[in-house]
Formats: structure tokens, C-alpha cells, sequence
């Protein structure tokens, strides 16, 4: 799926300079931001049912019994800049639909859903091998994470 993010990723995190920059900078595009920008990519396989049923979550690691680092605790310690989450086609080689979000904005989000006002907008899951435990979370209720998204939200 790497091509496909990358095109898609170029289209939101690259942009056209204001035109003094192009005549005095000798600058035809513009990075948002020049140091680093971590980019974490997930991609849904697709089940039956699962694009009808999930396609406004997004799922984040929350606990493994081997006790390692998951995703949620790797993005509260401050790390990724953004969230490219992507639902396969049945051929597994394209997409169907993606959300890009903004991580700070989950950051900021999950802390204060968390520990402000401790209600649970999330759903938790086990995955079928017992090898997690995730958070499905609707990404349209998580104030300003959505950056872009090409999935109908009806």
C-alpha cells in the first residue's frame, strides 16, 4: 500500500509556496514543517461486514499480554505526528477508503475525554487470537484529528 499512502500523504502534507517564495526562494513546494514528521500507517484487511460496520473507527493497540509498547501508549508519550488509516479492497492491493488524522489533536482529545470528563467514546475489543486488546474509536468525534478522509460518512 506504500504508493498509494505516499501519493495520497503528498497531496495533504505538500503544498504550492505563496508566489514571493517561488520568485525569491527559488521554492515550487512547500513541507508543512522541516523537522521530522512521523507518520504511523494502519490498513484494515477486509472481513465481511467490517467496511459497513467500521468504516467511521479508527483501532488503536491497547494492550498485548507480553506487556510491549503498544500503539496507544507510543502516541500518548508524545510519538507520531499523524494517523494514515486505511481500509483494504477486497484485492488487498488498493484501498477503499482512509482517514488521515492529526495525532496531537487525539493527544489532546484522549487526554482530556479521559481524564476530564472519564466517559468512554471508544469501544474496546480483544482481537480473535487473543494476542491484544484494542480501542475502536469514531474519528469524527475526536475534535480536530481529521486532517482529510475520503470515506462517506453516512
Amino acid at each position: 500500500f506504500m504508493p498509494e499512502i505516499k501519493g495520497i500523504l503528498g497531496k495533504h502534507l505538500i503544498g504550492e509556496p505563496p508566489k514571493e517564495e517561488d520568485e525569491l526562494r527559488n521554492t515550487d513546494l512547500i513541507v508543512l514543517k522541516m523537522e521530522p514528521v512521523r507518520i504511523a500507517c494502519r490498513i484494515r484487511r477486509p472481513r465481511r461486514g467490517y467496511w459497513e460496520r467500521y468504516r467511521n473507527q479508527i483501532t488503536i493497540r491497547t494492550s498485548r499480554p507480553s506487556g510491549t509498547d503498544t500503539e496507544l501508549s507510543k502516541i500518548m508519550k508524545g510519538w507520531g505526528d499523524y494517523l494514515f488509516y486505511g481500509h483494504s479492497n477486497l484485492d488487498e492491493k488498493t484501498l477503499r477508503g482512509w482517514v488521515l488524522g492529526d495525532l496531537e489533536k487525539f493527544r489532546n482529545w484522549h487526554e482530556r475525554e479521559t481524564i476530564m470528563t472519564n466517559k468512554a467514546l471508544w469501544v474496546t475489543q480483544k482481537n480473535g487470537d487473543l494476542s491484544s486488546i484494542f480501542r475502536g474509536y469514531y474519528w469524527r468525534r475526536i475534535d480536530g484529528f481529521v486532517v482529510a478522509h475520503n470515506i462517506n460518512v453516512s
